[in-house]
């Protein structure tokens, strides 16, 4: 029994924030329906692509959910799309900004909807993330400290963030709802969640409270010793020392002991505390760095192990892949993708008394739409060839 079993959500969506929500609420469990114009949305046919012309992308943000068609401009698909909300668990987020979706209307119908609105923008305006993000900063101490200009990153962090917290808004006011009856309206913007992140992470408290703000660090990490290194066989490390400990351990495994204790005293530093390990990271990488060039990436991995330093290599997601943090991980399991292959497939990342709860395959674009209006709203075979006739569904 999953947490949301018994539960129907509405999903109208494009790109990854909206559709990320709907792959959660699937994973706890609820059914979701997602509403597509005949012919697919704007991310149908986005890359990747598969062989067979299939979009990796879109089997992968639609797992689990079932597919209906319906062509939304007119007036009798746009009633039918209120009725799969209002008749059914009176539940639906969207980030297409619809006046015969909205909340009011929705409202009018059935009082207690739940009704989850995404922006770009808290003013209504639109954006993207990519846009969102170079309009808050994150561009601009991104990469090394000499890069003149900007550097976009290839996570949609504030897409991903928005459909967690989406998702959460749906628990939330389904609860709410539970206690007191009342439906909820929520919006939710792109340019909100990334401007709450920068604010939570003192990002901008910091240019308002001590008149400066982040500077741009390469590979190294913010206030505490953070760094990347090469071994004699050319595999790239990344080490984080966050304490003392960590620090201690460094020092040893390297034997940098005499050459830190002298630069310590030189300097008149603690290198026990981590605003002086960050201060002086440049001259502790240099000593630290010797030692990774003088040993193989097998030998590195072997030493640090044996340590309490936080490591890693870089690896590739192809490496990843085929790595037993997927191939071994309960997290994953076998899909079989209709258009796109077998392949291990995430499931939901927390795990419910110690079961990751997985998703079903991604339907192809309208294949429950009979289904659906004969289930959810009681049409009759003659019902759905009338509106496949008028080209009304697909």
């Amino acid at each position: 029994m999953q947490p949301l079993s018994g539960v129907t959500v509405i999903e109208i969506s494009s790109f990854v924030a909206a559709p990320l929500c709907g792959v959660t609420l699937n994973q706890l469990g609820a059914q979701v329906i997602r509403v597509d114009p005949i012919g697919g949305a704007s991310d149908v046919k986005r890359w990747p692509l598969a062989a067979d012309g299939t979009s990796i992308y879109w089997t992968g943000l639609n797992r689990g959910k079932r597919s209906a068609t319906i062509d939304v401009r007119s007036p009798e698909g746009q009633e039918l799309v209120q009725r799969l909300v209002t008749d059914g668990d009176g539940i639906v987020v969207t980030n297409a900004v619809l006046p015969w979706l909205s909340h009011e209307v929705l409202a009018a119908k059935r009082s207690d909807v739940i009704h989850v609105q995404l922006l770009g923008r808290g003013d209504g305006s639109t954006g993207v993330d990519y846009t969102v993000n170079a309009a808050i900063g994150y561009p601009l101490v991104t990469g090394p400290a000499n890069q003149a200009g900007p550097i976009n990153h290839v996570l949609p962090a504030w897409d991903v963030c928005c459909g967690l917290y989406a998702a959460l808004a749906v628990v939330s006011a389904l609860h709410r709802r539970a206690q007191s009856g009342e439906g909820a309206r929520i919006t939710l913007a792109l340019e909100d969640v990334a401007l709450a992140t920068a604010g939570n992470l003192g990002l901008l408290t910091e240019p308002q409270v001590i008149g400066t703000q982040r500077e741009r660090l390469g590979n190294a990490i913010y206030g505490q010793y953070g760094q990347d290194f090469n071994s004699s066989d050319g595999v790239r490390f990344m080490v984080v020392l966050l304490t003392s400990r960590h620090f201690r351990d460094m020092v040893a495994v390297t034997g940098t002991g005499s050459a830190v204790a002298a630069l310590a005293e030189a300097l008149g530093v603690d290198f026990n505390t981590e605003g002086d390990r960050y201060r002086y990271r440049d001259v502790l990488s240099g000593l630290f760095a010797t030692w990774f060039a003088d040993h193989t990436a097998e030998q590195v991995t072997a030493a640090l192990s044996d340590t309490t330093v936080l490591f890693e290599r870089y690896r590739t997601f192809a490496q990843v892949a085929e790595d037993p943090k997927v191939t071994a991980n309960p997290l994953f399991s076998r899909l079989d993708q209709p258009g796109v292959g077998e392949y291990l497939a995430t499931g939901l990342p927390a795990a419910f008394d110690g079961v990751h709860a997985y998703s079903q395959p991604a339907p192809t674009l309208g294949q429950d739409t009979a289904d659906v209006l004969g289930q959810c709203l009681g049409l009759t075979p003659a019902d759905i060839e009338r509106l496949t006739s008028a080209k009304t569904i697909g």
